[in-house]
């Protein structure tokens, strides 16, 4: 079993901002639509993250516009060697991240 550790879905998805008094009605709907859209991506991209870091942490070979934070600690592209000697090392950091809070 892998052991991935699950992400909290209530720390990417934050709806929140359609509270403030100085919104008008239609401002305040964007609010929602925008923090549940963007916090839905936000949290399957944290699962795709881990999910990579556990199967594959070697970085593209291609520049990454918008690269994941843990993907900065991935195995260079073509280190063959460092990919088989560290592969489970990578697993046993993802396995020790604290878990999501309750």
């Amino acid at each position: 079993m892998c052991r991935i550790p699950p992400v909290g879905r209530s720390l990417h998805v934050v709806i929140d901002r359609q509270k403030l008094a100085y919104l008008n009605g239609i401002e305040a709907f964007n609010c929602v639509y925008c923090g549940y859209g963007n916090g839905v991506l936000a949290y399957v991209r944290e699962i795709a993250s881990r999910t990579e870091q556990y199967w594959r942490p070697i970085k593209h070979a291609h520049k990454v516009v918008d690269p994941r934070q843990r993907c900065y600690q991935f195995l260079e592209f073509g280190d063959a060697d460092g990919y088989r000697a560290r592969l489970e090392q990578f697993r046993e950091a993802l396995r020790q991240e604290a878990p999501p809070p309750s």
